[in-house]
């Protein structure tokens, strides 16, 4: 059996320069995001000094929108920070994912796990090797904490100043930052891989058998993703008017098995009936050779 093909196998070599440009693109880009937090949080009834103190410790966008959203609407500290955490999980899987790739010594890895977010582990991941993935993991890194961090503490010193956040429609600033973040992974990402038709070159050991094969398993994956996602919404929607603030968005987890589940029933489903049908066809061609 052959050796597993790299993912960036047949790439030319990608220069430091533009893995640095990339780094600090989305660093920066996704860093101003923290003023829009601090104006959450401080609307949400947090002091400045909790507001500052989440972004240091947590570092994760989602979880702490989620945190000051279901504590601004009178939900219980538990239940919310049960559904921060529970948004903040598929950090832990990144980890998996980067410590094979990173291979970062031992004592630096507590607190390269402190920056183990999305975009981190995006830019990481693009990377052809290890040397590069490291660069892009720690320019991603330490551009977005800074600029989290300081623009977190901007965005709640002016909510301060300028009182009631909801006064001034900044109330609604969380949320649809939140949205904006999300909106960017809702996305055929098979078109992120490019097919010989756009001019690209196949990776050794896979041609054009292997990357048809491929569209059905990711457009596959996508359509499970938008299942999750729509199905989600509409669990935490439905829970709203009955459960306490921070409980629906637990309840909404319950999408993921219940997508997958359907799927395996439906791929076993469909194994089936093409079982029965190649039997039928292998007993239709004896019965003609009799």
């Amino acid at each position: 059996m052959p050796p597993p093909t790299p993912p960036h196998a047949g790439l030319p070599p990608k220069p430091r320069a533009a893995v640095v440009r990339d780094a600090l693109g989305v660093g920066a880009a996704v860093g101003l995001s923290g003023f829009a937090f601090g104006v959450t949080s401080a609307g949400a009834g947090m002091t400045l000094a909790q507001t500052c103190v989440l972004s240091l410790l947590v570092f994760t966008g989602a979880s702490q929108f989620a945190l000051v959203g279901a504590l601004g609407a009178g939900g219980a500290p538990l239940a919310a920070a049960a559904g921060a955490l529970l948004l903040g999980v598929r950090n832990a899987f990144y980890g998996l994912r980067l410590s094979q790739m990173l291979g970062l010594p031992a004592a630096v890895r507590p607190l390269a796990a402190h920056w183990v977010i999305d975009e981190t582990s995006a830019v990481a991941l693009a990377q052809p090797d290890r040397r590069l993935a490291r660069l892009g993991f720690t320019v991603t890194g330490v551009t977005l904490y800074a600029g989290w961090n300081i623009t977190t503490l901007l965005g709640a010193l002016g909510a301060e100043a300028l009182g009631d956040p909801a006064a001034w429609g900044l109330d609604v600033a969380g949320p649809a930052v939140f949205l904006a973040l999300l909106l960017p992974m809702i996305r055929d990402r098979s078109s992120a891989a490019p097919s010989a038709r756009d001019g690209a070159t196949p990776a050794p050991g896979r041609g054009e058998a292997g990357t048809a094969t491929a569209r059905p398993i990711r457009a596959g994956a996508l359509r499970h993703e938008v299942a999750v996602a729509v199905l989600a919404v509409l669990l935490a929607l439905a829970c709203v008017p009955f459960l306490p603030a921070g409980v629906p968005v637990l309840v909404a987890v319950l999408a993921a098995p219940a997508v997958l589940g359907v799927a395996a029933l439906r791929s076993r489903s469909a194994a089936r009936r093409e079982r029965t049908a190649a039997e039928r066809t292998h007993r239709a061609a004896r019965e003609e050779e009799a």
